[in-house]
């Protein structure tokens, strides 16, 4: 019987603080807990992280492990090479090859994020060699006021702006005209975002959320330095193309407020719904084909059927069981589990409210 698979907690280093809104969502003490640069945890994650080399940096820092029944530790990315077809589907591997094909997160800021942007597919293949530019998405789990700022996102170009006068402005390091030539939206929980590749962006402070995104940590940032004025590794502005060349991973398009929301931020429609839960698709294939993404709500119970495709589940609130044929799963907010192509049907109960994101892979 193949049964979702419990992952280990998955903190990634990156370059900006936060992350006390995840331990926050696990139960942790948040009161004494402290933001730092572990802000995220990458979920059922394949993917290495692009990271400069530090001294305590582990080795494959981003991949994903499971506790196994001896009490070692296994990779999921071996696992799913153990048995593709078991683990992915024949299906899926027909289109994408042995790659689960997305990547998920819980993400938590306690600053801005530098301004940046991420290759679409075309620039990826050009510049990247790679099946995967870097589309993704925000679902808005909880925030937090921080310094009196309200929880905000940075998004597009709200005036022309050409690359040259983009690089202008990066090479004197201008960050506060460079916000202002883009849109500054506050958010709430539950808010979802769209962000195709090519699109200008910067996630402000006190945003927790959960990304799911294409598999790859393309990210061309135009800031030099940290938050705190700290010189970074070019590497980390470029990955490797150089402060020429970079510059074409950006859509040079400018669009209104209004243009902007309507293209990219979402809401939700219901799938099914019955006496204690309900099932809404928060983002669909018809928004992107990259991946999509749907919410369960679980007061009482649920009847989990195999869609005979591998997903990655997320639990963001509350706590409860997964169960099946005698094996019981007990599962808690900030949890995530890797449920393979052929997992077999099982019910959810709640104990208490349960919310359930299903993060599907490519169309």
């Amino acid at each position: 019987m193949i049964f979702p698979l419990k992952m280990k907690e998955n903190r990634v280093w990156r370059l900006y603080y936060g992350g006390k809104l995840i331990d926050k969502m696990r139960g942790y003490a948040y009161g004494d807990g402290e933001d730092g640069n572990f802000p995220e945890d990458w979920l059922a994650s394949v993917v290495v992280a692009d990271n400069p080399d530090r001294a305590d940096k582990p080795a494959k820092e981003g991949l994903s492990k499971i506790e196994t029944e001896d009490g070692g530790e296994l990779y999921l990315k071996d696992l799913i090479n153990s048995d593709p077809e078991t683990y992915l589907g024949e299906k899926h591997i027909e289109k994408f090859g042995v790659n689960f094909g997305v990547l998920t997160k819980f993400l938590d800021s306690a600053e801005r994020l530098p301004i940046q942007v991420h290759p679409t597919k075309d620039a990826a293949k050009r510049l990247f060699n790679s099946d995967y530019g870097k589309t993704e998405s925000w679902y808005i789990l909880d925030s937090r006021v921080i310094d009196g700022e309200e929880p905000y996102i940075l998004l597009g170009f709200k005036k022309p702006v050409t690359s040259e006068k983009w690089k202008e402005l990066f090479d004197r390091q201008d960050m506060a005209t460079m916000q202002e030539y883009m849109h500054k939206i506050v958010v709430k929980p539950g808010d979802v975002f769209l962000i195709t590749g090519g699109t200008p962006h910067a996630i402000g402070s006190g945003c927790m959320l959960l990304e799911v995104q294409e598999p790859t940590d393309y990210t061309i940032s135009v800031e030099k330095c940290d938050m705190r004025g700290n010189l970074m590794p070019d590497h980390l502005c470029h990955m490797g193309l150089g402060f020429e060349k970079m510059f074409e991973c950006f859509t040079y398009e400018n669009v209104t407020k209004e243009e902007l929301l309507n293209r990219y931020a979402l809401t939700s429609t219901v799938l099914e719904e019955g006496d204690g839960f309900k099932k809404e698709s928060l983002i669909t294939y018809r928004d992107t084909t990259c991946f999509a993404l749907n919410r369960i709500t679980v007061e009482k119970a649920y009847e989990r059927k195999s869609s005979g495709r591998a997903c990655c589940i997320a639990i963001t609130k509350g706590s409860g069981v997964f169960k099946a044929d005698g094996k019981v799963l007990e599962v808690k907010a900030g949890d995530c589990l890797f449920e393979p192509a052929k997992t077999v049907d099982y019910i959810i109960e709640a104990n208490e409210t349960l919310e359930v994101l299903e993060c599907m892979p490519p169309a």
